[in-house]
């Protein structure tokens, strides 16, 4: 089917020509599946083509979404994917105009992300540093990995993909690939070092033990394999369901605890920006709102006429 060929063509040029991720082509592909399939029962039994796609189906694709309990922020990135789609059919032109151009992304609720505050953070790397004291490979490097989420803001994906010769512990820097395979350099805090350092030392016995180990990956498995995503994940959620089992705390909440610690510190904006990875000074800028809000909270509390 000539639709399903454009759109592999255009992910395709995401890859080879843009060097988007993984993870982004697989959402383009997700979105743009959704969307085939919708037009396929939209149109019914008529046959269809890219060109005959119209505002009124783009908007009842939206709606659809809607309807499926999507949020607003997923129905926007999915309108975003169909139109960069579209940009691609019209720039090799299989349309002659671009449907999506001009439809409005649904208004995004206001977000605030959860934080653990000082309190809670000085509480994880108590527990966290009492189980390493033990001297356990899994509890180790278990508190390397807190300590290195906590101290550069690491995605979890960044996390993960850490390999031995990106990080410099003499110069406590690391190389980290972000979206778009982005790469910048963040500093690593004294504590992370220490712990990166002792954890080193339980990798190579385990290396010595095994006889053989993964070289290139940092952080391993028992079995001496890359540890995957989904091993961060349940590590660290573990930790934070002690913390506070109803706050909603995830793996992400640690890179929100960063920015939103460095910010309350005074760090500037656009440092943190740069620290974090984004693309877009107004991504950053969520973090002010979470300061401000707090802040609110304080002086609500706090002043005797509030």
């Amino acid at each position: 089917m000539s639709v399903t060929n454009d759109v592999e063509d255009f992910l395709l040029h995401l890859e080879k020509e843009q060097n988007d991720s993984p993870n982004t082509l697989k959402a383009y592909r997700r979105d743009l599946d959704a969307f085939v399939e919708f037009l396929g029962s939209y149109y019914g039994t008529e046959a269809w083509t890219w060109g005959g796609v119209d505002r009124l189906a783009i908007r009842g694709f939206m709606g659809h979404l809607t309807r499926r309990g999507l949020g607003k922020r997923t129905v926007g990135r999915t309108l975003s994917a169909v139109r960069s789609f579209y940009k691609f059919l019209h720039r090799n032109e299989i349309v002659e105009a671009n449907p999506a151009r001009s439809m409005q992304s649904p208004k995004r609720d206001k977000y605030l992300p959860a934080y653990l505050d000082r309190a809670q953070i000085d509480l994880l790397f108590q527990m966290a540093e009492a189980r390493a004291w033990e001297g356990r490979f899994t509890d180790v490097r278990n508190l390397a990995i807190l300590e290195l989420f906590y101290s550069t803001g690491l995605r979890l994906s960044e996390l993960a993909g850490v390999n031995r010769d990106m990080l410099d512990l003499v110069s406590q820097q690391l190389k980290v690939r972000g979206k778009g395979r982005k790469e910048r350099i963040v500093p690593i805090g004294d504590h992370a070092q220490l712990a990166l350092r002792n954890y080193e030392a339980k990798r190579d016995e385990l290396a010595r033990t095994l006889g053989k180990v993964d070289r290139t990956a940092f952080f391993l498995s028992r079995t001496g394999t890359r540890i995957g995503v989904r091993a961060v994940q349940l590590v660290v959620g573990k930790f934070l369901k002690e913390i506070d089992e109803d706050a909603g705390l995830s793996v992400h909440s640690l890179r929100h605890t960063f920015a939103t610690h460095l910010l309350d510190a005074g760090a500037d904006l656009r440092a943190v920006q740069e620290l974090l990875g984004h693309a877009s000074i107004a991504t950053t800028q969520i973090y002010t709102h979470t300061s401000v809000e707090r802040l609110k909270q304080v002086y609500a509390k706090s002043h005797p006429r509030a």
